[in-house]
């Protein structure tokens, strides 16, 4: 009974991952005029509901009224089992590999009984973990000690992170300066030009990491600091990383650690665009400059389409394309940079949020569904999201490292904010259709 109800689920998170886009297809193929402001209402709703309902549908812990199948005729020994007695109820055990797993109903809070468990297990080969079992049944996870990244924070090698930093602020000015068409090389003199482009998506990238370093550091979680990718062409970079040398100690910490590099990029990356876009250029609608000189559609994203309007007005209605000023330009590579990582799939920011949120098994099952909808927006919105779709599937791949605690649900606080940053993310990502240009006050000259 309760794998069918695993699957009944699994089948509704896909369908209703599914929604977003059925609902585009619809106002593109119709050509209705839809109000934008109950397209916003919508999106919200939408996410509002799904999260409400699996997150609900997740914090029920299930009964264990059947006895799970074992997986391995090998059991946990003895003295093992002993240690969890006052903290959970073993009704079934068995090893996996080189882990220990016993399954049951816990007598304590889990955050209580991973405490316990922990101390009990002090000194021994093995560290416990609290997952949730496929049936939905809280499951010790008895994880050979040295298999696990070590907690202890370390000072690391910080001049490899400070030289990263300045490789990359002189490839990013190098960038800056070729987007107003000087050439470092011949002209060095002239690397004030790039500078305002450098220090905008510098900025926007570092407080990116560090919401993730000093979230996670909060935590008592090892973290080091930033690393910068410098790149000698095109943006100047490849953006920047931090890396988690410890696993997070509960869904709480994961969620706040995820969610505080995308909500600080953006509180930099919206201002850097709504200034620069005060110095941005309309471009009359014959002209077509190219992408990465500067050239946006504004009707390239939802929420660029509005914060356009805000800082433009009716200028808007001039052109339907922008040169952006090169500091608006860092604004709205800070913008893609956030949907990108928001992607709920693996090891991105997105990935860890939809696990929090969801559950590791669900988190799998939207990860797919997400690499999906990249591709389908690759072949019919813009071509570069096949490239970034490939990528993060063989860097982020689609699951990620659960907490120490994985069985603690989310309180609704943290719920409706995961409601809202995943909201950001289809701002960001989806163009405004056809439809809801004449209700944005946009210029759309093709139709």
């Amino acid at each position: 009974m309760n794998s069918q109800r695993g699957i009944t689920h699994t089948f509704w998170i896909i369908i209703l991952s599914l929604v977003p886009l059925v609902f585009l297809a619809f106002v593109l193929a119709s050509g209705m005029p839809v109000n934008p402001w109950f397209f916003l209402f919508f999106l919200l709703i939408y996410f509002f509901g799904i999260f409400y309902v699996l997150g609900s549908h997740g914090s029920h812990e299930k009964s264990g009224e059947s006895t799970p199948e074992q997986l391995s005729v090998k059991r946990v020994p003895e003295n093992l089992i002993l240690k969890t007695v006052d903290v959970m109820v073993p009704l079934a055990d068995y090893k996996v590999k080189n882990n220990y797993v016993i399954e049951g109903p816990l007598l304590l809070k889990s955050d209580a009984a991973l405490e316990e468990l922990q101390q009990r297990f002090a000194g021994t080969f093995f560290k416990p973990l609290l997952k949730e079992s496929d049936a939905g049944r809280p499951m010790l996870v008895l994880v050979p000690a040295d298999a696990l990244p070590i907690s202890k924070q370390k000072t690391g090698r910080p001049w490899i992170n400070l030289v990263l930093f300045l490789a990359t602020f002189l490839t990013t000015t190098w960038a800056g300066a070729a987007y107003k068409g000087i050439n470092l090389l011949e002209q060095p003199s002239q690397f004030t030009a790039g500078l305002p482009y450098a220090a905008a998506l510098m900025f926007i990238l570092a407080a990116h990491e560090l919401g993730h370093y000093f979230t996670a550091r909060r935590y008592g979680m090892s973290v080091t600091l930033p690393y910068f990718i410098p790149l000698p062409f095109m943006l100047g970079t490849f953006g920047a990383f931090i890396r988690m040398k410890s696993l997070a100690p509960d869904r709480r910490a994961m969620f706040d650690v995820a969610v505080a590099g995308p909500l600080a990029g953006l509180a930099i990356a919206i201002p850097a665009l709504l200034v620069g876009l005060q110095y941005s250029t309309i471009v009359p609608d014959t002209e077509t400059p190219a992408l990465f000189m500067g050239g946006t559609d504004v009707g390239s994203s939802v929420l660029f389409a509005f914060l356009a309007k805000v800082a433009l007005g009716e200028t808007v209605l001039e052109g339907h394309r922008l040169i952006l000023h090169p500091v608006a330009f860092a604004g709205w590579l800070g913008l893609l940079v956030t949907a990108l990582n928001l992607v709920p799939v693996g090891q991105l920011d997105g990935g860890h949020l939809v696990h929090t949120l969801l559950g590791h098994k669900n988190a799998g099952v939207v990860s797919v569904v997400s690499l999906l909808a990249l591709v389908v927006l690759g072949l019919f919105v813009w071509s570069g999201l096949l490239f970034w779709a490939l990528l993060i599937f063989f860097v982020a791949g689609t699951s990620d490292i659960p907490p120490l605690n994985d069985v603690t649900p989310l309180l609704r606080g943290r719920l409706v904010l995961g409601a809202v940053t995943f909201s950001l993310l289809l701002f960001i990502l989806v163009p405004v259709p056809h439809a809801l240009y004449a209700s944005f006050g946009i210029h759309y000259p093709y139709v």
